[in-house]
């Protein structure tokens, strides 16, 4: 069950989602966090933010929207604080990163620079863009590279940088090219959806920040043609594949479009063992269809017949002879 995310390499591919577990205190109660390949924090900011106003979450069919607004500590309170945590209980992290300016990521990334405990960063530039008039970052291929290169720059090398992309682009293959030529070494895929509830009963919207991001099953169709889509095109860099799992088989299906590990969200508020529970589930399924490691399924749904059957009969042998 071994992750390979190119120079990283984890013990299992399921992590946390970002924003749905902070820095894993929460989930902690419920089962020791290092059990998971890696914890995502909530996306951090350079300056202390405290977010859009209430209401900030409403539950959809099938999913939830999310106005929250990337509150949070602050970078030097969530190295002192939270990253020191997650050292003290022996978890691998991957710090999300999120900013205003696309200086803010630069900044933030060489505050996090030679850090021991940070196992790479995912780079949420699913964020307004100030300097473009609340454009997002992810949905311009000009902007998102400049900040992918910037952090690409300001980040220890030996800190991998994955780009966290929206699906709510025409191309989110665009996208993803303009990422891996600024320096990306792999992707998070995907981001919410941008969704909006009206209350029928106040007969306004139901979120105080008007609009949200929409997680939870009811987006998992669009994040699977997401992963399929830019592992297609950029085989060669590594996919976190997230949006709506809920079980081993449905982290089964990313892995089979091109995924190389899974994060768990929306399921913990739930089930706060979804993480682990689909870690169970996947490494059940894997060996149930006669993979030998999860490096054999990764991808494989984009072969034709023969070529999976050729994929196959090693990982098939092996297992027959163990």
């Amino acid at each position: 069950m071994t992750a390979r995310l190119g120079s990283l390499t984890l013990p299992n591919p399921v992590l946390t989602a970002s924003g749905c577990a902070a820095a894993g205190r929460e989930l902690h109660q419920f089962f020791d966090v290092a059990q998971l390949g890696a914890v995502v924090t909530k996306s951090i900011m350079r300056e202390p933010r405290s977010g859009r106003p209430t209401p900030r979450m409403a539950e959809t069919p099938s999913g939830m929207l999310n106005s929250i607004g990337l509150q949070g500590p602050g970078i030097e309170s969530f190295i002192a604080n939270d990253l020191a945590w997650l050292v003290a209980h022996d978890a691998r992290t991957v710090v999300s990163i999120a900013g205003s300016h696309t200086d803010d990521f630069a900044e933030v990334a060489r505050m996090l620079a030679g850090h021991p405990a940070v196992a790479a960063l995912e780079v949420n530039i699913s964020c307004p863009n100030v300097e473009s008039r609340g454009q997002v970052f992810a949905c311009d291929a000009i902007a998102s590279s400049r900040v992918i290169g910037g952090v690409r720059r300001a980040a220890d090398p030996a800190q991998p940088v994955f780009a966290k992309l929206t699906p709510d682009v025409t191309d989110i293959v665009l996208i993803a090219r303009a990422c891996a030529d600024a320096g990306a070494d792999g992707f998070s895929l995907i981001n919410t959806l941008l969704g909006m509830v009206i209350d029928t009963d106040t007969l306004a919207p139901a979120l105080g920040g008007v609009t949200g991001g929409l997680s939870g099953p009811a987006i998992r169709p669009v994040a699977v043609r997401c992963v399929w889509q830019v592992h297609r095109a950029l085989p060669h860099l590594p996919i976190i594949g997230m949006g709506g799992i809920r079980s081993g088989l449905d982290a089964l299906q990313f892995v089979l479009a091109g995924a190389a590990a899974v994060s768990v969200g929306t399921a913990v508020f739930g089930d706060p063992t979804a993480p682990v529970r689909v870690l169970d589930e996947l490494t059940a399924a894997l060996a149930e269809r006669g993979f030998a490691s999860l490096a054999d399924a990764v991808g494989i749904a984009h072969l034709d017949g023969p070529a999976r059957a050729l994929r196959l009969e090693p990982a098939a042998a092996e297992a027959a002879a163990s």
